[in-house]
């Protein structure tokens, strides 16, 4: 089965406003007419009607780092799904290994996340990896089936088609260090037979598994060229068009 690679831009916490819009402007036309990838941006909350504002009508995406499950609330610093997609925003990020890391995100709040994400229709990027300590271990596997299940509990195989998987070995997020293409791949091959032992082999192979963890201009081509990596979750090398640009264009 085809899947269509999906090439998604991390900023994290950087950029203003300005920064952001110059970076669209001078972003649009060095992919204008790329259909062969979805191409997708991730701003920090403040920047997104700015960043929607000048990507509109255009052939790339806008979506938030992260969301939160409930509809509105008490919940201070957070934002909802109608307030992203009120700004114009269609997909989020959800359970990235810095938010699990730094702000004690669980399997279970990235489930309740990606059901909430689900019934609003937008395009969930759920993430997946293992630290350096659980790969020295040997514990690859099992970190990631555990996230897996915990992710996809009381997700139906109807329900599932929207949803994209990110797999970040944490040991490779600002580094320098990369999955090597056998490592992300033997990576990518265990977290699609989760799937499949969840959902179904139809579900599994339709899936898109992105790689994220020090993706560059110059190991793009050999990364997102094998046939089980579906694209990519850029960070540093998102933050300038020109670089950015050239992972869409391996």
């Amino acid at each position: 089965m085809s899947r269509k690679a999906l090439i998604a831009a991390n900023w994290k916490m950087y950029k203003t406003p300005a920064e952001a819009k110059a970076f669209v402007d001078a972003f649009l036309p060095l992919v204008a007419g790329h259909t062969r990838d979805e191409i997708a941006l991730f701003p920090s909350p403040v920047l997104l009607p700015t960043v929607i504002e000048a990507a509109k009508g255009s052939n790339v995406a806008v979506g938030a780092q992260n969301i939160h499950f409930a509809e509105e609330g008490a919940y201070t610093g957070e934002t909802s799904l109608n307030q992203l997609q009120a700004v114009g925003g269609t997909h989020t990020l959800i359970g990235h290994s810095e938010r699990r890391q730094y702000f004690a995100e669980t399997d279970e709040i990235v489930n309740k996340k990606l059901h909430a994400a689900l019934k609003h229709g937008v395009v969930p990027i759920v993430c997946v990896g293992e630290v350096l300590a659980e790969r020295e271990a040997g514990k690859t596997a099992e970190v990631l089936k555990t996230q897996i299940t915990g992710a996809f509990v009381g997700i139906t195989a109807e329900a599932a088609q929207p949803i994209v998987i990110a797999y970040e070995p944490v040991w490779a997020i600002g580094t320098g260090k990369t999955a090597t293409p056998e490592i992300a791949v033997d990576a990518h091959k265990i977290i699609r037979a989760e799937v499949a032992k969840l959902l179904g082999a139809e579900v599994a192979a339709a899936v898109r598994i992105l790689y994220g963890g020090s993706v560059k201009p110059d190991n793009a081509t050999s990364l997102i060229g094998e046939e089980e990596i579906d694209g990519a979750l850029v960070g540093g090398a998102s933050l300038k068009p020109d670089s950015f640009t050239a992972i869409v264009k391996y």
